[in-house]
């Protein structure tokens, strides 16, 4: 068993993590409780009431962090000629679509999102089998196959995510860095809790929201009001 340093048992000593707090006091134990020396990303976990072996349950969805990720991504375009130049201006780090896709296809996916346009969806969709396990296939639903390219660059690059609930009914998805403070990754997270309550099924019965936890690289969970409905 891996030894705790003296700093994180005198951190752990000073909560109770068992006790439920809300989004501005759990950011604020999660940055006591961190003591990485590299700057941690800080995750929200939402346990939710939903199904997810049937369609109607599935919980999918896009959200705008008021405050970004913290976190530099890597946009690759996969555009037609005619649009390089507006997915060049708009800040995405890769740009084209042949080239790219061989490259795809030989097992290349040093990228963060890929986002593409309806008309060249033919090509993409066979890369299906690279990019769908590492979660980097274009889907209509996140904003990454659009005909408004520049835009959904600039959307991801200022910290747009998407989410999906997986097997399990837990929606996990990065709010901040650790160096953010408590404010920002509490409005960050407040942000990913309200879209989900916009996102209920009409088939969910019973309580959707069940858990919500705060969590770095590494820390222990803090528990979360499940009932928070403002940042501080």
């Amino acid at each position: 068993m891996a030894k705790i340093s003296k700093k994180r048992k005198e951190a752990l000593a000073k909560h109770d993590l068992t006790e439920v707090r809300s989004l501005i006091e759990a950011a604020k134990v999660v940055k006591d409780i961190t003591y990485t020396k590299f700057d941690a990303s800080v995750d929200i976990d939402v346990r939710l009431g939903v199904d997810p072996r049937k369609a109607d349950q599935m919980v999918r969805g896009v959200a705008t962090l008021p405050h970004g990720t913290g976190k530099v991504v890597r946009v690759l375009a996969l555009v037609t000629p005619d649009k390089e130049a507006e997915a060049l201006a708009a800040g995405a780090d890769f740009v084209g679509l042949d080239d790219y896709i061989a490259k795809i296809e030989k097992g290349w996916t040093d990228i963060d999102v890929i986002i593409t346009m309806p008309a060249v969806m033919a090509k993409v969709g066979r890369l299906g089998r690279v990019l769908g396990p590492r979660g980097l296939m274009p889907n209509p639903k996140s904003g990454t196959v659009t005909t408004d390219v520049a835009k959904a660059v600039q959307e991801v690059k200022a910290g747009k995510i998407d989410f999906k609930v997986d097997k399990t009914g837990i929606i996990h998805c990065s709010v901040g860095k650790v160096s953010f403070d408590e404010k920002m990754l509490a409005e960050n997270a407040l942000e990913v809790i309200q879209t989900l309550g916009r996102l209920k099924p009409s088939s969910s019965k019973g309580t959707y929201i069940k858990s919500i936890t705060l969590s770095s690289t590494m820390s222990p969970a803090v528990p979360v009001d499940s009932q928070v409905n403002s940042a501080n």
